[in-house]
């Protein structure tokens, strides 16, 4: 038999980032612990910042049975001279049996000891209480508090426990609270609770009480709200799904109100404003046409129909931000904008201050400027080397500034603005603000070859430097976000179109660092790839086995081998180049002799290698011909013995089997194709 289920977790106001990064684990623990039970069903979880519910329609009133094996030593073991040894007396033991009810029973292939037991189920109402709090203790929102007494730590305090069974209110008592059939309303509508009968009572006076349990109809209402200010204001909100998320988590009855700031903060960058207004008011910005208003929208979890008073609140609060805003901004205006103050600034103990980080970052980013001499020159012009050199000196120079202290996220944003408004290049200013694009996986890239330029020589500049004092990421841990920086330098090459020998640009750089093993960090920037690519992990490791430098070449490389490998037919004749590649697994041979050919199959299969081999071709259609040789060295192992006697001739046969190999290496190392 089955009963609808109502658990109601009463909680202080959670904070909304920790419970949004734990929030996809919850059905989940929720659902370990009903399985670990043996009583589980379909439920639904509803969550507001004072409360987490969960719902089951249909709720097992008693636990089914069920059965524990327990499996023992061997017979030879167990039983000696027709007697029971210590190893069985101690199983009965465990069992909690007799040993005139020892049994043997086959278990893969062994005959053993073998006691299943009974189970009897018990009333899922007395498991509730503990199952409860083992879901809580399993939640993980990083930092935990401690309140009263208790021992027990949580995010924040829990204060109710709400457990319905049909209409029983189910008894236990956690961490000193006592469970029972009332809930804490809105805390507009008073702090006091109110009594619940059942789930259908507790889903039907919700409203009544100032609550919207579901979040997606939190989100609806604001979204609504939204278009209805937009509608009637003639203006538009900046929906950030960040913060979106994070005033659906901390609202119960979301209201959306449109505030007014002065038209005289509008001054100050738009970001400076957007970012104060997000970070430490959770308000939206509104724009008219593409220009920042000086209006903002917040949304309110009062209930009150007066609205006047919050809007007045905001506004006032939001004002003391903005002049802050606007005194960091004009005093930075004020002062010089320049690298010298980052000489007292420590980038990294071993590494010495952010200064000489910048200055090493110069010396990469004029050596890529050379490489790319030609794309920066039609670009920028015949100054492109000074251009790229005042843009990285400058690239740190905010670090320094009242702003970027107060908003860290600004960094590089803020430094374009200061270099603009000293009037510094533009070019110089827009690879500024680029530097540390892409930040994310759907950011945008530097816009232009000089900007491109700048962000690859602080990220390449920063691998380098951190691998050569051993700062490496393993397993999950990445503090210095190094293999964000990997893929930030594929984006760009790829975006840009940048072909360079990445493997010999660093082999070179390297010389001015602490020695370290420069192929870990090829490797590691390479190893990247495998998350930019859908195909059969083989194909990418093939291509990378080939060990080109070039990024853009390895890109090529693995797009054409995904796509030769696609066909029915190449999986059904790999087996051919397998073996070729197998016979040459001592090395590769090379430098065939014509003269020493002895069978006709051997001079065919070489002159169509030849062929191939002259012909400026694409990857994808060197590797669709090298392929297509397939009938010729099938001719050839079923006619030519590679271990001849002659020692001549069994070399020139594996130099041409090698040369083919080779060729195929060039894009790919055939022998790590696994499919």
């Amino acid at each position: 038999m089955t009963k609808e289920l109502l658990i109601e977790i009463g909680v202080e106001e959670l904070p909304a980032i920790p419970f949004l990064k734990e929030f996809a684990n919850i059905k989940t623990k929720w659902q370990k612990v009903l399985d670990e039970y043996n009583v589980s069903s379909k439920f639904d979880f509803y969550y507001t910042p004072r409360r987490l519910c969960f719902y089951h329609k249909e709720f097992l009133l008693n636990q089914p049975d069920s059965f524990s094996e327990f499996i023992g030593a061997p017979r030879q073991v167990a039983l000696q001279d027709g007697k029971y040894t210590p190893a069985a007396l101690s199983f009965a033991k465990k069992c909690g049996i007799s040993t005139d009810e020892l049994k043997f029973a086959e278990v893969k292939g062994k005959e053993v000891l073998y006691y299943k037991k009974l189970i009897k189920g018990v009333e899922s109402k007395s498991l509730l209480g503990d199952m409860i709090e083992k879901f809580l203790l399993s939640l993980n929102f990083g930092k935990s508090m401690r309140w009263g007494d208790t021992k027990f730590e949580f995010i924040r305090p829990v204060r109710s426990f709400l457990c319905l069974l049909g209409d029983e209110i189910v008894k236990f008592n956690k961490f000193g609270i006592q469970s029972g059939g009332d809930i804490f309303t809105h805390r507009d509508k008073g702090y006091e609770k109110v009594a619940v009968k059942n789930a259908s009572e507790y889903f039907a006076k919700m409203p009544q009480y100032g609550i919207m349990l579901d979040s997606k109809l939190r989100r609806e209402k604001i979204l609504n709200d939204f278009a209805n200010i937009e509608a009637q204001s003639g203006l538009k909100i900046q929906i950030d799904n960040d913060l979106l998320d994070e005033v659906v988590a901390i609202t119960e009855y979301p209201t959306a109100l449109l505030g007014t700031f002065e038209a005289e903060f509008l001054e100050v960058p738009s970001e400076v404003i957007i970012t104060s207004m997000k970070e430490n008011q959770r308000y939206f910005a509104v724009f008219d046409g593409k220009k920042l208003s000086n209006h903002f929208v917040v949304v309110s979890n009062s209930l009150s129909k007066d609205s006047s008073l919050i809007v007045r609140g905001n506004e006032k609060v939001l004002r003391a931000r903005l002049s802050d805003a606007m005194f960091f901004w004009e005093s930075d205006l004020k002062a010089e904008f320049s690298p010298e103050k980052l000489k007292n600034v420590t980038y990294l103990k071993e590494l010495g201050t952010t200064y000489e980080k910048t200055l090493r970052e110069e010396k990469v980013a004029l050596k890529l400027a050379e490489i790319f001499a030609d794309r920066l020159k039609n670009e920028v012009g015949e100054d492109y080397k000074k251009l790229v050199s005042r843009a990285v000196m400058l690239s740190k120079a905010d670090l320094t500034s009242g702003m970027v202290y107060e908003f860290t996220e600004l960094q590089g944003i803020m430094g374009a603005y200061y270099a603009s408004a000293k009037g510094e290049n533009e070019n110089v200013a827009r690879a500024i603000k680029e530097q540390y694009l892409p930040n994310g996986e759907n950011s945008e890239l530097p816009s232009t070859v000089l900007s491109a330029v700048v962000a690859l020589a602080i990220k390449i500049e920063s691998l380098i430097g951190l691998f050569s004092v051993g700062k490496i990421p393993s397993g999950n841990k990445d503090p210095y976000a190094l293999r964000r920086s990997a893929n930030g330098i594929i984006k760009i090459l790829q975006d840009k179109n940048l072909n360079f020998d990445l493997k010999a640009f660093i082999d070179e750089i390297c010389k001015d660092y602490a020695k370290f093993d420069t192929a870990s960090l090829v490797a590691f920037i390479n190893e990247r790839l495998y998350t930019f690519f859908e195909c059969n992990s083989s194909i990418i490791k093939a291509c990378l086995a080939s060990q080109k430098g070039d990024v853009l070449a390895q890109i090529s490389a693995i797009n054409a081998l995904a796509k030769v490998c696609e066909s029915q037919s190449f999986r059904e004749n790999f087996s051919t180049f397998k073996r070729l590649a197998n016979i040459i697994k001592d090395g590769v041979k090379s430098g065939v002799d014509e003269s020493l050919f002895k069978d006709s199959s051997e001079q065919n299969l070489y002159s169509k290698f030849k062929d191939i081999a002259s012909k400026n071709l694409s990857d994808f259609d060197k590797l669709n011909e090298l392929f297509g040789l397939k009938t010729a060295i099938d001719s050839f192992f079923e006619n030519v013995m590679i271990n001849d006697e002659n020692p001549k001739i069994r070399q020139n046969r594996l130099a041409l089997v090698g040369e083919i190999y080779q060729e195929f290496l060039k894009i790919a190392d055939i022998k790590e194709i696994s499919l």
